[in-house]
């Protein structure tokens, strides 16, 4: 069982969102496709933003992304980001 839960991390990850706005994810496969993609970039050798030790890389990818260390940008801000 993830720890914290998949609404755990959707409600994180939605914490910024503003009342009326479209929520940055709506689904558990948003929060796998992100914490899976960190967790790439921490094999690749980027340095984990909390405490990693003995820890694998998904779980550190969910911690950083429970803790906030990391965002999920919307389609519209990594569009723009682009730009």
């Amino acid at each position: 069982m993830l720890h914290p839960s998949y609404s755990d991390l959707m409600k994180v990850v939605n914490s910024e969102v503003e009342p009326g706005e479209a929520p940055v994810v709506n689904s558990r496969y948003s929060i796998v496709m992100a914490t899976s993609k960190r967790a790439r970039q921490l094999i690749a050798g980027e340095e984990a933003l909390v405490d990693d030790e003995g820890k694998k890389p998904l779980s550190v990818a969910v911690e950083e992304l429970n803790q906030g260390k990391i965002k999920i940008l919307s389609d519209e801000d990594s569009q723009s980001r682009n730009n």
